[in-house]
């Protein structure tokens, strides 16, 4: 059942559903006549409520995000043959008369409006009219928890941002005896770093010690009077370079806009230190404009800004590929809209397995093949082995 799993972990992962319909009974001695799951809020984080339909009732089932993959693979294979699935960008259909060999067809999502994102807006994991004290300290929202209309932008930029958090929370470590290490590189003012603190500490009642690094002095300053003000006590801001930052481990590590190969230093930080949970915005991909070389694309590539968009997507491809063949699950998502910038690519890394799985060996192969096809040298071929394996 191996394909089966692994093609609900992949829609699950990368693809964000907001429905999923299970059909076509395997027997007729099965009570209920279909299977729905959608996502919902729960207080452990993002999870999924199964509703099985009776002929004259129908009842419900919550199961916990890590767990979601396995149990629809069993209804599958003990309970139906067909099932649909619905993303923000895809419908997908499932026919699987035999579990071990399931045909999977995907077209364009037929949901419009009715998505994932549209429904989450009126389950803000921060509400807007509920006052949120580091929201107020930066001034997004006044005392009364309203947010200003001039920052709603970024009051919503903070909530996609937590709503990753949430999908990856359940994969992060459970410690017994020390807290949840979290380090962001690059943090600049920090709204996304209190914005963590707030969602573990505050929110889930995590042990947790934070750390927020940057070169800008006056920042790493007024950050840490914010957090001293709000009695953030394990939130600290440090300056540095990225580059040059050195530490035993860390749980989960975030990078947003780190600009260029900031972004390839902390990732590699990470894979050293056998990070659990990797969140990276990449910004100013500009290593490879001057290294690329290919006679295929040679016309294309004569055009500046067509050059600069090919290598900006050929950087993060190669970070993706280089995470896999470390043993990590990845997915290149969107984390903003265009309209508040055009760095809108996240990479999500989970630590799933080992770099000599034959999936990460695949991906190595993979990134040689890509780098040795465009004649590159990136950063992140730094990154050579896990040292846990």
């Amino acid at each position: 059942m191996n394909k089966l799993y692994e093609t609900f972990n992949e829609f699950f992962f990368n693809d964000r559903p907001v429905k999923l319909i299970f059909s076509d009974k395997r027997r007729k001695s099965i009570e209920f006549k279909k299977v729905t799951i959608r996502p919902i809020m729960a207080k452990e984080g993002l999870a999924y409520q199964a509703e099985y339909t009776f002929d004259k009732k129908a009842t419900h089932k919550n199961i916990l995000q890590e767990n979601i993959a396995e149990f629809c693979c069993e209804l599958v294979t003990e309970s139906f043959k067909q099932v649909n699935v619905f993303t923000d960008n895809f419908d997908i259909q499932i026919l699987a008369a035999k579990p071990g060999n399931p045909r999977v067809t995907k077209k364009p999502s037929t949901l419009g409006c009715c998505n994932l994102t549209h429904n989450r807006v009126k389950n803000y994991v921060i509400p807007d009219g509920k006052p949120c004290d580091f929201l107020i300290r930066l001034g997004v929202m006044d005392k009364s928890g309203k947010v200003i209309p001039k920052h709603y932008s970024k009051f919503r930029q903070i909530n996609r941002y937590l709503e990753i958090v949430e999908d990856v929370f359940p994969y992060l470590p459970k410690h017994e005896n020390k807290p949840l290490k979290i380090i962001d590189f690059g943090c600049g003012k920090a709204y996304l770093t209190f914005a963590i603190y707030y969602y573990l500490k505050v929110l889930k009642g995590r042990n947790v010690k934070i750390v927020g690094l940057d070169l800008k002095k006056d920042v790493i300053d007024f950050c840490n009077r914010v957090a001293a003000d709000l009695k953030y006590d394990e939130l600290k801001f440090l300056p540095g370079d990225i580059a040059d930052y050195s530490d035993d481990h860390a749980d989960m590590v975030v990078t947003l806009h780190a600009c260029d190969t900031a972004t390839d230093y902390a990732l590699i930080n990470a894979v050293v230190w056998n990070t659990k949970v990797i969140l990276s915005v990449p910004c100013c991909q500009h290593e490879l404009f001057s290294q690329i070389e290919n006679d295929i694309h040679a016309p294309m590539l004569k055009h500046g800004i067509l050059k600069d968009r090919l290598t900006e997507y050929l950087t993060d491809g190669l970070r993706a590929l280089k995470l896999e063949a470390c043993g990590y699950n990845v997915a290149l998502i969107e984390f903003t809209s265009l309209e508040h910038t055009a760095r809108n690519i996240m990479i999500k890394a989970v630590k799933g397995g080992s770099c000599n799985s034959a999936k990460s060996k695949k991906a190595q192969s993979q990134y040689e093949a890509l780098r040795d096809f465009y004649h590159v040298n990136p950063t992140i071929d730094k990154l050579t082995r896990n040292p846990s394996d």
